[in-house]
């Protein structure tokens, strides 16, 4: 088991040091800002949505190794990806963050992302893993308020 963590640390860690899809995006057709006031995370999520498939999605922002992973991992899992499947993945994960069950099938479909079950041991870590997807929901619903973990 300390291997299996090892390795999760370190995918972690590689997100949070060489983020993928860091970036604004110009054509974006969604794009939602989060905050984490506990932590001090920030991000901005573009979307760029077509025929209800997401074709591009991207962030920027600021804040802890977990949430600047999360973000990274995210970005990485839903290119391609339905808006539908979008919600669905948003649900599963938040299920896992929060120590809700997760079917193995559930577990399966989240492929890399099953690294942050961890973080339910620390309840303060949750809304760092949890925000880019809150944020996420927020920009696919068109909501313009700050999205907050609070």
């Amino acid at each position: 088991m300390s291997e299996l963590r090892d390795l999760y640390q370190e995918l972690i860690l590689d997100h949070n040091k060489n983020p993928r899809n860091f970036r604004e995006m110009a054509e974006a057709t969604h794009q939602a800002d989060g905050h984490n006031p506990l932590c001090g995370d920030r991000i901005r999520i573009y979307l760029k949505v077509v025929d209800d498939r997401i074709a591009d999605v991207t962030f920027k922002g600021s804040g802890c190794a977990i949430s600047q992973s999360s973000a990274s991992l995210m970005t990485t899992f839903l290119k391609g990806k339905t808006v539908f499947e979008a919600r669905e993945l948003f649900q599963h994960f938040h299920d896992l963050v929060t120590g809700h069950p997760v079917s193995p099938e559930k577990l399966a479909e989240l492929g890399k992302l099953a690294v942050f079950e961890g973080v339910q041991e620390f309840p303060t870590r949750v809304k760092c893993a949890s925000l880019a997807w809150h944020t996420l929901v927020s920009a696919l619903e068109g909501d313009s308020d700050l999205t907050t973990t609070e």
